[in-house]
């Protein structure tokens, strides 16, 4: 089993994340690549002491990027986890 570190990289902020964080209580993290929905949701629950409902991943692409040049280089694919925390839980993420 992987280290819950490992599996969850970051805490995502953005408008969207904390309309939902207020609204539904649900929040994103990225998350390593091969990590699968059951991962997470260990990994979220021992790094925050929450109870998790529910995760749902989604898979980025990275995209093409070109600097002044012929050769095209890409930045990295990613995945993002939405995980949906028991009503009265909560993250402190400032």
């Amino acid at each position: 089993m992987k280290d819950a570190r490992d599996i969850v990289k970051s805490v995502q902020l953005s408008e969207k994340s904390t309309r939902l964080g207020e609204a539904e209580n649900k929040y994103f993290f990225e998350v390593a690549k091969d990590a699968n929905k059951i991962d997470i949701k260990r990994a979220v629950q021992e790094l925050f002491k929450v109870t998790v409902v529910g995760v749902n991943t989604m898979n980025y692409m990275g995209k093409k990027r070109r600097a002044r040049t012929r050769n095209f280089g890409r930045t990295p694919h990613w995945k993002r986890a939405v995980v949906t925390l028991k009503r009265g839980d909560k993250i402190e993420i400032m």
